[in-house]
């Protein structure tokens, strides 16, 4: 930078480097511009142009350049189903810009005089907010994925409707789950950058289903459904721990190993399946075994898809995981089928093809549940809270065929139930250094140097 003062110090020049900016004023005379003097200021499109807010449109500065913008900028996909949205968004800035300046600022203006009580109040009725629908979501799932494991066991049975036939319809089915991301102009192949993680995550989550859906032909389904969401749950808190460096608190631990436990107890064989009297015929031994090795691989697969997504969260939509999971899993779903040469049956009754939308249904429903809930919590816990399939498939499943279940199975069923329901009231009921302990960590962001 370079500064001149002249005899008098009515003028005075100035050059700043590297933009070449000079500039000249005078305090007493007027001033006029001399000869062989250049005077260059930066326009718009230059560098070195200073285009700063001014605080009149500060507020719309802070919402152009939030992160939230950016992140939605970048997954803007040139290809939108319904029109044009930089179109809509120039024209609401345009409408709201003028009426809303005065309004915004006077309740900016109130909220930040707030005191940190109130605003602490507020804060914690939001996170309960957010946290209600979140476990809401992840009983729903839970729901609809025991009813999920009935209506497989009823297509099989009734219909002769192979699993992995019902597979492959359903990822057709989810294929429509691609206006979502268009609609939203966002590219339904993921943002650039994270296109081979997403890809990864898809194809692990269609493998997972593929090799459940399979054991199915070798083993009974209640075992391996329970199984699956054994080796899930255990593989998805390790997984986490290793590749994201997420733990688990001791509470949750505690808990999570109780449901584990009641899974197992629900694994218990039974006294008709031992068969401690008869010999062993060797091809139903290793029939047995591939079925529960298919069912653990599924586990498996499936706690890297909930860690994958886990890492994507902040940068793909459900709607755009689920397209992900359902393009592939048509891919994969008739390979499996050529592999493992189960017969084609195609359902030819208007039951079975009712029997096929509820599963469709149930299908989506839960994998919108789960996959929101991976956003907000660790991929053992919404693991761990589908464990509660496995109660309310068997509860369905004696309300469609009675039977007498073994002590082993409602024991663990029990223990299922009372870990997803302690989990469920552990997070949502307030502890009492709650309070205390927010107002520790809201000071604490206040006295931060970094703001």
């Amino acid at each position: 930078m370079e500064s001149t003062h002249l005899l008098g110090g009515s003028k005075k020049r100035v050059k700043i480097h590297p933009h070449t900016v000079t500039a000249k004023y005078a305090t007493q005379t007027p001033y006029s511009p001399q000869p062989g003097v250049h005077t260059h200021f930066p326009q718009p499109g230059d560098d070195g142009y200073d285009d700063a807010p001014s605080f009149e449109d500060f507020g719309s500065f802070l919402e152009e350049t939030s992160d939230k913008k950016r992140l939605t900028e970048s997954k803007r996909w040139p290809l939108t189903l319904f029109g044009s949205k930089d179109k809509d968004t120039s024209h609401k800035l345009q409408a709201t810009g003028v009426g809303e300046g005065s309004e915004g600022g006077a309740k900016a203006a109130k909220g930040s005089g707030k005191g940190v009580g109130e605003q602490l109040a507020s804060f914690g009725e939001a996170s309960v907010s957010a946290s209600r629908v979140t476990w809401v979501g992840l009983l729903g799932a839970a729901l609809a994925h025991g009813c999920l494991i009935v209506l497989t066991r009823q297509a099989s049975e009734r219909f002769s409707l192979g699993p992995m036939f019902l597979l492959f319809v359903r990822s057709i089915v989810q294929l429509l789950s691609v206006a979502v991301p268009l609609h939203k102009g966002e590219n339904p192949f993921g943002p650039e950058g994270h296109r081979l993680r997403l890809l990864c995550y898809g194809i692990a989550y269609s493998l997972s289903l593929c090799c459940a859906y399979s054991s199915l032909t070798f083993v009974s389904p209640g075992n391996g459904t329970t199984t699956w969401r054994l080796a899930t749950t255990a593989l998805s808190a390790t997984l986490a721990f290793l590749l994201l460096e997420e733990r688990l608190g001791l509470v949750d631990g505690i808990t999570i190993a109780t449901g584990l436990c009641g899974l197992g107890l629900v694994l218990l064989p039974t006294t008709d399946e031992s068969n401690t009297g008869s010999p062993t015929d060797p091809v139903e031994f290793w029939r047995g075994a591939f079925g529960w090795s298919l069912s653990a691989l599924a586990g498996l697969w499936m706690a890297l898809a909930l860690v994958g997504y886990r890492s994507l969260k902040e940068r793909v939509g459900v709607a755009t995981a689920l397209f992900t999971v359902s393009w592939t899993g048509c891919l994969l779903a008739p390979a499996s089928l050529a592999l493992l040469q189960e017969g084609w049956s195609w359902p030819v009754s208007v039951s079975a093809w009712g029997l096929i939308l509820g599963l469709v249904v149930c299908s989506i429903v839960a994998f919108l549940g789960m996959t929101h809930a991976l956003t907000r919590l660790h991929p053992a816990l919404v693991s761990a809270s589908q464990s509660l399939e496995i109660p309310v498939a068997m509860l369905l499943h004696l309300a469609v065929m009675p039977s007498v279940p073994t002590a082993p199975e409602v024991v663990g069923n029990a223990m299922v139930v009372l870990s997803v329901g302690w989990l469920v009231a552990m997070k949502l009921l307030p502890s009492r250094g709650g309070g205390r302990r927010q107002r520790e960590e809201y000071e604490e962001i206040l006295d931060s140097p970094i703001k």
